[in-house]
């Protein structure tokens, strides 16, 4: 099952779609973990590996709104930007 529509011999842009969403999935399981009441939690998305904790629940926050970003971009990329409407300046 994909995603959304991309020529599924290419896999570059849905690896990477992958890895996003994992990175995703990790920062969320790391936010949990410290809300919870976690002294200390291991991020690793593959990209880094830090150790957190409550005080930096803000960078947590920050690291997650980039990986959903990366998502919808890398979504975008493999499905098109969507519908574009566009209204005539006259």
């Amino acid at each position: 099952m994909s995603d959304c529509c991309y020529d599924p011999t290419d896999t570059f842009w849905s690896d990477r779609l992958a890895a996003a969403k994992a990175s995703v999935i990790s920062y969320e399981a790391a936010i949990e973990a410290v809300k919870g009441g976690a002294q200390s939690y291991r991020l690793n998305t593959s990209q880094t590996d830090q150790s957190v904790t409550k005080a930096s629940l803000a960078t947590l926050q920050t690291g997650l709104d980039s990986a959903l970003n990366r998502v919808a971009t890398l979504e975008a990329r493999l499905c098109g930007s969507g519908v574009t409407h566009v209204v005539p300046g006259w």
